[in-house]
């Protein structure tokens, strides 16, 4: 069993290289056998739109079913739902069978333990249960249940829709969050133009995630042509949401916040908030600003959640769009959801989405970088950096480095999913962007190389 498909919050790696039916299996084993030495015996289990996931599901059933668990089939569905099902259904754990963003011949499994995913250590003990094989057994059965209309009827509940209507482009990506969003949205008294949101977890026409300027171009242009006044984009799970204005410019997660933040902030004064590393300082400074309680903290929907729940924050959020309302909803990712709290705010106002957003200080950034970087390399690369800039810098070192500069900021980390460092930076204007982005890339470009 190759141990790196063991990352910080999931398991992932590529079908029939790293996921044979062998491996596929022992996880599943070894997720049974975990569920039960911590109390745990009802699994609810969900799977996205990869070629790979229906037979996945038959392993997951097997495994879980020999370690004694009981099995919730829940089928196809966003990893929102998988967590809906956490707290709505009568289960104990779950396992999302999915490749979230990563290539089509990718998958991978988030699992949870109660309400929570698991992440850090708990990752590690099941890889060393599997390593150990030392696996549980019983008789478990299996049930199956349509759980996406209770999924849709409480979130159409939840939303107050104003008066404004609105028309809006929904991008599945052919993920599995399109035909789940879309029926939502429309609903919720949106004109909705579908594109891609037939799930095909070959993904046909675009690579389905919304951080990449290249995958948001059908949606602009479809915008565009239908004089939209919004495009939602979705990942290949529905956890990550995408967002273009009604000028056809991308909003990125940390844009999003800063509107989030604002509307929390009226219903409720002083909340706290949580951001990560790869957020801009006016996200940040505008909470403080408007009365509230910013934390920058790590990348990961496992450590963020996590963080949130130790801090009763109201909203927490990735720059890769991983949205976390504990404000009137359970506090996990969940981009359908994002959608619709951005739904319910632009039609409440007669602003076009781009005005929400013109108060903020200009500031010009990169989107992010991605370095290819061997796995075994790239945590030790972040180190020396670290270490190398901490002579000269402040260098923030939650996660990664964010090294601070007199005019602005960059930021190294190694990516949790892939093998490459990411980076991503912000300033002032244009000429001092470039500058800390040519010394800290070079420094990392010359690390990588050695």
């Amino acid at each position: 069993m190759n141990t790196h498909i063991f990352r910080e919050y999931d398991i992932r790696g590529v079908v029939g290289r790293d996921l044979t039916e062998a491996v596929v299996l022992d996880l599943a084993r070894s997720f049974g056998t975990y569920f039960r030495k911590n109390g745990a015996r009802r699994v609810s289990l969900g799977r996205d739109a990869r070629e790979s996931s229906p037979r996945f599901r038959d392993l997951l059933v097997q495994g879980l079913n020999e370690t004694g668990c009981d099995v919730l089939d829940i089928g196809m569905v966003p990893t929102p739902v998988l967590y809906f099902c956490l707290f709505t259904q009568d289960v104990d754990a779950g396992v999302m069978i999915t490749g979230s963003h990563n290539p089509s011949d990718n998958n991978g499994f988030k699992v949870c333990l109660g309400k929570s995913t698991i992440y850090g250590s708990q990752i590690l003990e099941i890889r060393d249960i599997a390593l150990a094989r030392a696996f549980e057994s019983g008789r478990g059965a299996l049930q199956v249940r349509d759980v996406l209309p209770l999924y849709h009827d409480h979130l159409s509940a939840g939303i107050k829709i104003g008066p404004r209507r609105l028309k809006v482009i929904v991008d599945g990506g052919n993920g599995v969050g399109g035909f789940v969003g879309a029926p939502l949205y429309r609903d919720l008294g949106c004109e909705v133009i579908e594109l891609f949101c037939e799930p095909d977890g070959r993904f046909p026409h675009h690579h389905p995630d919304p951080t990449l300027v290249e995958n948001m171009r059908f949606a602009i242009r479809q915008l565009k042509e239908n004089h939209a006044d919004l495009a939602i984009a979705f990942d290949g799970d529905g956890d990550r949401i995408g967002v273009i204005d009604e000028r056809g410019r991308i909003i990125w997660g940390d844009q999003l916040m800063v509107i989030f933040s604002r509307a929390i902030l009226r219903e409720r004064p002083g909340s706290t908030f949580i951001a990560e590393v790869k957020c801009s300082q006016t996200l940040f400074d505008d909470i403080r600003l408007h009365g509230g309680n910013p934390i920058m903290w790590k990348v990961g929907h496992s450590l963020i959640k996590a963080k949130m729940k130790a801090s009763d924050a109201a909203l927490a959020g990735e720059m890769s769009g991983h949205l976390f309302f504990a404000d009137r909803y359970f506090g996990y990712d969940d981009a359908i959801y994002a959608g619709a709290r951005l739904l319910e705010i632009l039609s409440a106002t007669e602003e076009p989405l781009s005005n929400l957003l013109t108060s903020l200080p200009r500031t010009v950034y990169t989107p992010e970088i991605r370095l290819d970087c061997p796995d075994e390399k790239k945590f030790d690369i972040v180190r020396a950096l670290t270490k190398d800039f901490q002579r000269t810098h402040e260098v923030i070192n939650v996660d990664g480095a964010r090294i601070i500069f007199e005019h602005g900021w960059g930021l190294v980390r190694a990516s949790n999913t892939q093998p490459v460092l990411v980076l991503r930076f912000e300033a002032d204007n244009e000429h001092n962007l470039e500058a800390i982005r040519r010394t800290v890339e070079d420094r990392a470009r010359h690390l990588i190389e050695l």
